[in-house]
């Protein structure tokens, strides 16, 4: 069974910075989709950005394009999101989500099995 733990959210001043981090237990296949995903309340989860683990292909949303950056560790364990110039806008419940497919190109939450308790992002004005 995968399970996802994020961590490392947390509240900043609009133009600050945070790094969430996705803790991935148990096997996952070479070849798999790990992308955060976001929710605003009464809003829908959204599709941030995703890497195509172990390979290292990024692919992000134009909302955050420049400004986040989807990374992984070398043990490909853990799954990074590193987020600067924070806007109120990015106020949401961060989601880590994974999928084994041999492409990354999915925005879909339906298309994710496996997904993470979230983290909460907070960017005050």
């Amino acid at each position: 069974q995968v399970q996802l733990v994020e961590s490392g959210g947390g509240s900043v001043q609009a133009g600050g910075s945070l790094r969430l981090s996705c803790a991935i237990f148990g096997y996952i296949p070479t070849g798999t989709c790990v992308g955060w995903f976001r929710q605003a309340p009464g809003k829908d989860r959204d599709w941030v950005a995703s890497i195509h683990s172990p390979f290292g292909t990024t692919t992000y949303a134009d909302s955050v394009g420049g400004r986040f950056a989807i990374s992984q560790d070398n043990a490909k364990t853990t799954v990074y999101l590193q987020m600067i110039s924070l806007k109120p806008e990015d106020t949401a419940m961060y989601y880590c989500a994974a999928e084994p497919s041999n492409s990354c190109n999915s925005r879909r939450r339906w298309d994710f099995r496996y997904w993470g308790q979230g983290a909460q992002v907070t960017v005050s004005s």
